[in-house]
């Protein structure tokens, strides 16, 4: 980070995170690929690289945004109280920061980077609520980053704080020269996994530290324990694919963590990985489920995946000129705009057999794009849960934290309007 920070300046905020994989092109061949590592799970629970065979490589990125400017804004836990996430700094440092560069409160984008050892579920719940349709949030939860801010605060001592999470805040700049349009941030998803089976719920729940939780469940309006061994066993032989992962997507409903007097409870969808399960326990890796939560099964799909990619491509397609046929994406900027790059955040369990840049890549041949592959993927979503929400005629739960997604990012640039700088 010293080397970068160097060549960059002080004033840039740098973000260096270990992934699970790296999306760009090669810089010897200028061909796009797509690298996963081969992770195995370390002692503490975590993901890491397997040390035989160490997969070495980086993919850097280095952006300016017109009209736009950026700073590195952490989510802090103070050093001498563990389980107290300041969350309500965290959004008014958001908020701040945002004001102070184009005078509104609402950022254009934001990109997450969630330490792998917390849970930013309820984290991302209330971002999603504060922040208006209109400001995309994107990015990976489960990382191992370090960063510097732009403003090298004191207040974010790291010797004082751990840092559970980093926000790269995206804020239109008030002061940008004349004749400087804007850049706009435009998302969409491609999801791996489809739901399945009838709706169940949570009856009691024990976390186990805050890697795993056993519970026991029923059929929604029935008082039976389900024998969770049994039921797993029937999962698997109606599965197609054995090498398909299985999940639960649990709703929840909480209390807001920023409003308590309005006891306004924020409702979203948690997916938790299903581990295994005996007669009485089903063991899910992660905790925060509650007794009274219902559930569906998930699992991994890979004609789901194939066909929400091909929709994704769709949605961007939208983007590319009328009639455009230069190959170099900065030829037209100044006069037309356009898309001028792109970034992906993508679930290494989609395996090899994908190609997730194709949505982008095919779109806009020649623009710069790289990515990251990811354990868990930031994107906002609402329909995510409405399969089984429809039929109660409920508003869907919003869903920020995804499995064997691919969450798009594409920068278009808007030019000024022709009068507005013409002598």
């Amino acid at each position: 980070m010293l080397q970068i920070t160097e060549r960059l300046g002080s004033k840039v905020p740098v973000v260096t995170n270990a992934a699970c994989g790296i999306i760009g092109r090669d810089a010897i061949t200028n061909t796009m690929r797509e690298v996963r590592w081969h992770m195995i799970p370390a002692e503490d629970g975590s993901v890491s690289q397997e040390s035989e065979e160490f997969n070495r490589g980086i993919v850097l990125i280095v952006g300016y945004l017109p009209g736009l400017k950026v700073d590195a804004i952490p989510l802090l836990r103070p050093k001498m109280e563990h389980r107290v996430t300041m969350v309500d700094r965290f959004m008014m440092d958001i908020r701040n920061y945002t004001v102070s560069v184009s005078g509104s409160v609402i950022p254009a984008g934001v990109i997450m980077f969630g330490d792998q050892h917390i849970d930013l579920t309820p984290v991302l719940a209330e971002l999603d609520c504060v922040m208006p349709e209109e400001t995309v949030i994107v990015g990976e939860a489960s990382s191992r980053f370090v960063c510097k801010t732009a403003r090298n605060s004191e207040e974010y001592n790291p010797d004082l704080y751990f840092f559970d999470a980093l926000a790269l805040v995206f804020a239109k700049d008030k002061n940008k020269p004349p004749g400087i349009g804007e850049t706009r941030f435009h998302a969409t998803l491609s999801t791996g996994v489809m739901p399945f089976g009838p709706e169940l719920k949570a009856i009691s729940v024990t976390a186990k530290g805050t890697e795993c939780s056993w519970l026991t469940a029923s059929m929604n309006g029935y008082h039976q324990i389900l024998d969770s061994q049994r039921l797993l066993d029937d999962i698997s032989e109606e599965m197609d694919d054995e090498a398909a992962d299985l999940y639960i997507g649990v709703i929840q409903k909480r209390p807001s963590s920023l409003e308590h007097e309005k006891m306004k409870l924020r409702t979203y969808l948690a997916f938790y990985e299903v581990l295994g399960g005996d007669e009485e326990y089903l063991v899910v890796d992660g905790v925060g489920i509650k007794p009274g939560d219902t559930f569906l099964f998930y699992h991994s799909d890979s004609a789901t995946a194939s066909s929400s990619c091909l929709n994704a491509f769709e949605k961007l397609k939208v983007l590319k000129p009328a009639a455009s046929s230069s190959r170099n994406p900065y030829s037209n900027m100044d006069s037309n705009g356009g898309v001028f790059g792109g970034l992906l955040f993508s679930s290494h369990y989609r395996g090899e057999t994908y190609f997730d840049s194709f949505p982008i890549y095919s779109n806009f041949p020649g623009t710069p794009l790289a990515g990251i592959v990811c354990n868990r993927e930031i994107g906002r979503d609402s329909t995510a849960a409405s399969m089984w929400q429809e039929a109660k005629e409920e508003s869907p739960a919003r869903c920020s934290l995804h499995v064997c997604t691919t969450v798009y990012l594409v920068f278009v640039y808007v030019p000024p309007a022709r009068n507005l700088y013409i002598n």
